[in-house]
């Protein structure tokens, strides 16, 4: 589809909640904005289920996107004050990365990847469509792209768009504490965006932003157990998940599944990320899925044929969710066999459908790598110093290494002691 460019777009103003005034700086951006491939992420909502925690989680990856586009225009204005070299097409071309960096994501962001699809993932998607959409503004987007796929030749900027303090983190932890209320998420962004400053084309910190940044990966820690791998969370996506994999398996079995066209199709077709790349059908497709095809699906097969499908989908409407139980140790296999065994019965299904009911996982939490692409440091003099060596609470770091808990999902009607 190629873009309408329009004479009188001008600069355009847009109000953020989290930031104020939002410009849009050229008629480029405002046209990319404007394409329906974006205008899909005001369907798509930033947080997945989180909202079925915190009511006020309805922000959008539109938001999200635009959000982090703004930061970037505000990092790119810092570092050119402290007389880094970068060019107007270069700082087009950071923002344009930045503002499509999720513009292949799916409904409920990763639960499709997990259910309908089989080895797809939104970068790959995102990819794909970033491509697309180069051809249909005539080239214009080309340095965005091999600065969003790390071709450019100064590697700073790609940094700013995808590495351990880029501007997608830095937007979605304080727009994501706003949107649910969770105040630990809070960062302070401006300073950190002062504090940034480039050496030997490396993206690194002021060492007066030591302090920012330990309160940076403290809030995204939080933040993860908080809201993102909150157990109420994760249980509705696990449901949310079952529901789509048990529909695709009676679809497979024949039958006849109410949907809208392009989610009928992902469901009754076996499509693989080689389809993705080989049939421009299947991308086209894709952009016509959101979070509405599939909850205005749910709705209806609550009515469904298949007692599994239909009990899912009713649970999922009016949150009557699983239980999740997150510890730190895996429960014992004599447990677990128990536990079974009651939700076999009480769900009257064979060992064949079991898991719809009850699962264990294991997730993880990894707010910050130490290491060559960690968070680095330049004080007056010397070379930079990662982070571990920079700041004079280890303890900080410590707890930020990769934390694993094993889940539980069973139904809340199984008593397990120490759990209500």
């Amino acid at each position: 589809m190629s873009p309408k460019h329009h004479p009188f777009n001008k600069r355009k103003i847009l109000n953020d909640p989290v930031y104020g005034f939002i410009t849009v700086p050229n008629e480029l951006i405002f046209d990319l904005i404007e394409h329906p491939d974006f205008q899909r992420l005001r369907r798509i909502k930033q947080t997945g289920m989180s909202h079925l925690v915190y009511p006020g989680a309805l922000h959008t990856r539109f938001h999200h996107a635009l959000g982090a586009m703004h930061l970037m225009g505000l990092a790119i204005g810092s570092l050119r004050e402290k007389g880094v070299d970068i060019s107007d097409d270069e700082a087009q071309a950071a923002r344009i990365a930045i503002l499509l960096h999720d513009i292949g994501h799916g409904p409920f962001s990763h639960s499709l990847e997990f259910s309908i699809v089989k080895n797809v993932n939104h970068e790959m998607i995102s990819a794909l469509l970033m491509e697309r959409l180069n051809e249909s503004f005539d080239g214009k987007l080309e340095e965005g792209l091999r600065i969003f796929a790390n071709r450019h030749e100064k590697k700073f900027l790609h940094q700013l768009v995808s590495g351990q303090l880029d501007m997608d983190r830095l937007d979605y932890l304080s727009r994501d504490s706003f949107y649910t209320g969770v105040s630990e998420g809070v960062v302070s962004n401006q300073r950190i965006i002062k504090m940034l400053q480039v050496h030997n084309d490396k993206l690194v910190v002021e060492q007066k932003g030591i302090y920012s940044i330990e309160k940076f990966i403290m809030a995204r820690r939080l933040m993860y157990w908080q809201v993102y791998l909150h157990k109420t969370t994760v249980a509705a996506e696990r449901l949310l998940i079952n529901i789509l994999r048990r529909a695709k398996e009676r679809a497979r079995a024949g039958d006849r599944l109410f949907a809208s066209p392009a989610l009928q199709f992902f469901l009754y077709d076996e499509i693989q990320e080689s389809h993705f790349r080989e049939d421009p059908k299947v991308l086209d497709t894709f952009v016509q899925l959101d979070d509405f095809d599939i909850m205005g699906a749910i709705k209806v097969w609550q009515g469904a044929e298949d007692h599994i499908l239909s009990k899912l989908c009713r649970a999922l409407v009016n949150r009557r969710l699983p239980r999740a139980v997150l510890t730190r140790k895996p429960f014992a296999e004599r447990q677990i066999a128990q536990w079974k065994r009651e939700t076999a019965e009480l769900n009257g299904v064979g060992d064949e459908d079991i898991d719809y009911f009850f699962q264990t996982d294991l997730i993880r939490n990894h707010a910050y790598a130490p290491g060559t692409d960690g968070i680095w440091f330049l004080g007056k003099s010397g070379p930079p110093v990662e982070f571990a060596e920079a700041t004079d609470n280890p303890g900080t770091l410590m707890r930020n290494e990769t934390v694993e808990k094993h889940v539980l999902y069973l139904p809340k009607e199984i008593r397990i002691e120490g759990h209500t």
